[in-house]
């Protein structure tokens, strides 16, 4: 079945992200759901309005445990992701429905930024996986919110000459 590409930018939770554990087809599985809403200012003058849209995302895995420790209300993100068309019967009639899917998030707040949230929302600082209790910790520093990707390293390419230095 073909999936429609869907991108959600510049866009805030409207709420906490909730987090739960399903029985997946090779065990349970981390299931979160979060809802983003994004503005978009049409018009021009007085004829300028502003029209919001409101996606409910569900996130899987590791990125539903990442999102739920990281993100909160208020909470800036880019989110790509794919919608699927359901249609179900209830009560005798069919009901047809949307889902998203989220492929990828990307956190546009600050380290302080999501920091200062927590503190606000009453949630523990966030704890490095090695112990270090004086650095918190966001998928910027932390594992990937994306399945399977890595981030490049940053080590100098060994196919480069060093430049002598101007001295």
């Amino acid at each position: 079945m073909a999936h429609v590409h869907v991108t959600q930018r510049h866009a805030h939770l409207a709420g906490a992200v909730k987090l739960d554990t399903v029985n997946g087809r090779e065990g349970p599985i981390a299931r979160a759901v979060l809802t983003a809403i994004s503005n978009t200012r049409r018009g021009a003058g007085d004829q300028r309005h502003e029209d919001a849209t409101a996606i409910q995302w569900t996130l899987w895995g590791a990125q539903a445990e990442n999102a739920a420790r990281y993100l909160g209300k208020g909470s800036h993100v880019n989110i790509v992701g794919r919608v699927r068309n359901h249609r179900y019967e209830k009560d005798g009639e069919t009901v047809h429905t949307l889902t998203f899917t989220a492929d990828e998030i990307d956190y546009l707040d600050s380290r302080a930024e999501s920091e200062a949230r927590r503190e606000r929302e009453g949630q523990p600082e966030q704890r490095d996986v090695h112990g270090d209790d004086n650095e918190a910790r966001t998928p910027a520093t932390a594992a990937s919110a994306h399945p399977g990707r890595t981030r490049p390293s940053h080590k100098p390419r060994s196919d480069r000459q060093a430049r002598p230095s101007a001295a």
